[in-house]
């Protein structure tokens, strides 16, 4: 009997999972440094990155732009010493899940790569899988970098942005906007009409149509007549006793 012993292939992850081909180079690049392209120039420092052209650009200055004018390019902020990016840029663009977000200046954002922290704070219970920062119970990872990390062994991450689920409408037109029967509307339905008596008009229940009848007026309160103060006459002075 001869044994043969079969070995489990690793699984292949799809590049559309491991992210968009602009994400390996964006976490590589080095930002807030002088452009060289315009060395003489003032506030020629490079925070903006082409998503068209990935790692051929590199990163970008204000005055470099204008040669990426029908390019989607993003800008790189800085918090901490450390490199962040909008929510609102980049969480269109992948999934996002699993990692902390912040808010900085009344903006959502994400770090783009680790932070390593030593030795975390006292009654932390959740620290980043990769680098092994403090972080909320419900998150995992604490930059873009540590979720990337993290796939190599969880086949359940992933950087590409699933399709919501619509919601299932119950058949037969049931839920729709169309539909008259829904209870909603039966509401919406019985307090308008429930106005209509308020204000007078009657609906007539065989044809469904109008008739004016006698407005009903609240009767008027009676008026209040309040009795003048008297006026006090002239103060006469005391009559004097010697």
């Amino acid at each position: 009997m001869v044994m043969v012993s079969v070995q489990q292939s690793p699984m292949v992850r799809s590049e559309e999972d491991l992210g968009p081909p602009w994400l390996r180079p964006l976490l590589g690049t080095s930002f807030f440094v002088p452009c060289p392209a315009h060395p003489d120039l003032s506030k020629n420092e490079c925070n903006l990155f082409c998503l068209g052209c990935n790692a051929a650009a590199g990163a970008l200055c204000s005055y470099c732009v204008p040669a990426h004018r029908d390019h989607h390019v993003v800008q790189i902020r800085r918090s901490s010493y450390h490199n962040v990016i909008r929510v609102s840029e980049v969480g269109k663009l992948i999934d996002i899940a699993h990692v902390q977000t912040y808010v900085i200046n009344s903006a959502k954002i994400v770090f783009l790569n680790g932070r390593p922290q030593a030795r975390p704070g006292k009654g932390v219970t959740n620290t980043c899988e990769i680098c092994c920062r403090s972080l909320p119970d419900s998150f995992r990872f604490c930059s873009l970098g540590c979720k990337l990390g993290g796939m190599q062994w969880d086949p359940t991450l992933t950087f590409a942005i699933r399709p919501k689920r619509s919601q299932d409408s119950g058949g037969e037109g049931y839920g729709s906007d169309d539909d008259s029967f829904s209870p909603r509307k039966q509401l919406r339905r019985a307090g308008f009409e429930l106005g209509r008596f308020d204000r007078g008009v009657r609906w007539s229940d065989d044809e469904g149509s109008k008739s004016n009848t006698r407005p009903m007026t609240p009767t008027t309160p009676p008026i209040s007549r309040c009795r003048p103060s008297r006026r006090k006459g002239i103060p006469h002075r005391a009559p004097f006793y010697g």
